[in-house]
């Protein structure tokens, strides 16, 4: 009787995990008891290849999921029997709980609070809370561990990066609505000293850190808004060097040390919303050596400008573009400074009912300027691409056939402009499609054609590919349960005085779903290929790969115990069916 009840005891601290998960109180209570549901299945493939395989050419899988869900809560459990490979999945042990009842959300565990992005956007484990009454006023807290210590034998020559312990606070606070509001966050974090081995002390050096972050929005008119997102970073590199000895307010929060910097990041946007128009102005900068510890990685030591805009004409062509500038170095302490422009633009226009056409242009020039040192001609790094690409689309439907097609034509240029570029890096690429597809609506049969082909030429060489296929399926008998379809394809590829590569294969698919529960497939593939050489009466197609699929589910319901919402929606669920039935027989 004890083996049995600590057994019960183990599994019921395994499954708790998974059990505490985001739940609204709320709606425990409208939630089933219990359903029980789960699959059992098999895949079984087997391959052949002429050529040098060195997979087993059979693959069996077997498996079998059960996921137990109480009042909402959870538990999948899952066992696969692979090639003589046996593994078995149960719930994670892993803690999160989130809470909500009317304003409140509560969190314990293993959780992630929204805040500012230069703030933070990582989960933390710990404790927290948020309040948002949906209208003016919002707010949360947390406190818990940011990232676990990895703090491996140093001796050992496979031991991992070694990282500190990493613990931290939070609070944030915002009043407004959606079009004039303010938020402001504040976080610390730290790097526990004493969660890492001594004899790593010389290769990793403990962190703090103190950010205050703002955002908020304003809106003077109707057709324009303001929105800025800021935050200061106050950051240690390393928490073991002496303080500087100042008394201020902020030495409650703070230890200002001789590896202290100080840093600043942030964007502003102006949005402007006319008729059937719309433009907006962003810029960003966020300075060398911006770090905050509530985030994974962020780039920094960058400014950019970028301004969008899009619109409408007579309610059929629409029309976008936008233009954004980035360049670095903004200390001007590297040796160069790297500055990209982007740019593009895009129109799309419906022509009747059945007619629409789509084209866009694409373009990236990448500079240097001059830094801490002058940017010499020789060497200087300036690049250009540009993309072009027209896509007309065409839909058509009758009462025996339903037609669609489309043609896409993309062409695409990158160009070395440095004046003494001998070429070498240049590519220039452009691809043509093709597609035409048919729903023969009596025979309930769909066919497809697609045909691309791509070339792209570089410095002395040239590169082409074509490939072609062809698509048919069908569902049979009266509950459409049985479907069928098929492919053939053939792709050839050259490089022209090297290579030349010619395949050919057909896929073969078959489904038949019975009773909702049982799903039984089949599938088989044959390609041949190798490379050939068109001047000569016969192609050299000697390899070939052959495979065969056959597979089974079986999903089903082991148990439900209805709550007494659902149960009542089901009985009129019912009755409506009923009624329906008695009106239709009537009508007969």
């Amino acid at each position: 009787m004890r083996a049995r009840k600590a057994i019960w005891v183990l599994m019921f601290v395994a499954l708790l995990p998974s059990l505490l998960a985001a739940q609204n109180i709320e709606q425990i209570k409208n939630a089933d008891p219990l359903v029980i549901t789960g699959a059992v299945g098999t895949k079984n493939t087997y391959r052949y290849t002429s050529g040098k395989d060195y997979a087993s050419p059979l693959n069996s899988t077997i498996y079998a999921s059960l996921n137990i869900n109480v009042y909402g809560f959870a538990m999948p459990f899952s066992l696969y029997y692979v090639n003589n490979n046996f593994q078995f999945n149960y719930p994670l042990l892993s803690f999160s709980l989130h809470p909500s009842y009317k304003y409140w959300t509560g969190y314990f565990g293993e959780n992630s609070m929204a805040m500012s992005s230069y703030v933070m956007n990582m989960s933390f484990t710990g404790i927290g809370f948020e309040y948002n009454d949906k209208k003016k006023w919002r707010g949360g807290a947390f406190y818990g561990r940011l990232r676990k210590a990895i703090n491996d034998d140093p001796t050992d020559p496979l031991a991992r990066s070694p990282q500190y312990r990493r613990v931290g606070w939070g609070v944030k606070a915002g009043y407004g609505s959606g079009k004039n509001y303010i938020d402001m966050y504040l976080l610390y974090a730290f790097d526990c000293l004493n969660s890492l081995d001594e004899r790593w002390f010389t290769k990793v050096s403990p962190h703090d850190n103190v950010v205050v972050g703002m955002k908020g929005c304003v809106t003077p008119f109707k057709w324009m808004n303001f929105t800025a997102n800021a935050a200061a970073s106050v950051f240690s590199t390393d928490t073991r060097t002496e303080k500087v000895p100042t008394e201020t307010a902020f030495d409650k929060v703070f230890d200002v040390r001789y590896s202290t910097l100080m840093r600043f990041a942030g964007d502003a946007n102006m949005n402007l919303t006319f008729k059937g128009f719309n433009t907006s102005l962003t810029y960003k900068f966020i300075q060398p050596d911006y770090t905050s510890l509530g985030n994974q990685y962020m780039s920094n030591n960058y400014q950019s400008l970028g301004v969008t805009t899009s619109g409408s004409l007579f309610k059929k062509l629409s029309l976008s573009a936008t233009f954004n500038g980035q360049a670095d170095n903004l200390t001007k302490e590297q040796l160069y400074t790297t500055q990209g422009f982007i740019y593009n633009a895009n129109a799309s226009m419906r022509v009747g009912k059945h007619l629409n056409l789509t084209a866009g242009y694409n373009g990236y020039l990448q500079s240097q300027r001059d830094g801490k040192v002058k940017v010499n001609d020789t060497t200087e790094v300036r690049r250009v691409m540009n993309s072009f690409s027209f896509t007309p689309s065409y839909n058509y439907d009758t009462k025996l056939i339903g037609h669609s097609a489309s043609l896409s034509l993309n062409i695409t240029g990158n160009r070395d402009l440095n004046r003494f570029a001998t070429g070498e890096s240049d590519v220039r690429t452009t691809a043509f499609g093709a597609s035409y597809g048919a729903d023969v609506h009596p025979w309930e049969v769909n066919f497809g054609f697609s045909f691309s082909h791509q070339q792209s030429r570089g410095y002395q060489k040239r590169y082409s590919s074509d490939v072609l296929s062809l698509t048919a399926s069908r569902s049979f008998l009266q509950e459409k349960n049985l479907k069928v379809s098929f492919t053939g394809s053939m792709a050839y590829n050259e490089v022209r005085h090297q290579s030349k590569n010619l395949s050919i294969g057909c896929n073969f698919n078959v489904g038949y779903t019975l009773a909702k529960v049982h799903v039984f497939g089949a599938s088989g593939s044959f390609n041949k290929f190798g490379d050939v050489n068109l001047t000569k009466t016969r192609s050299n197609l000697n390899m070939k790969d052959i495979s065969l699929s056959l597979n089974y589910a079986y999903t089903f319901t082991l148990l439900t115990i209805k709550s007494k919402k659902h149960k009542q929606e089901e009985a009129e669920r019912r009755a409506k069916e009923v009624q329906a039935q008695k009106e239709k027989a009537l009508k007969g």
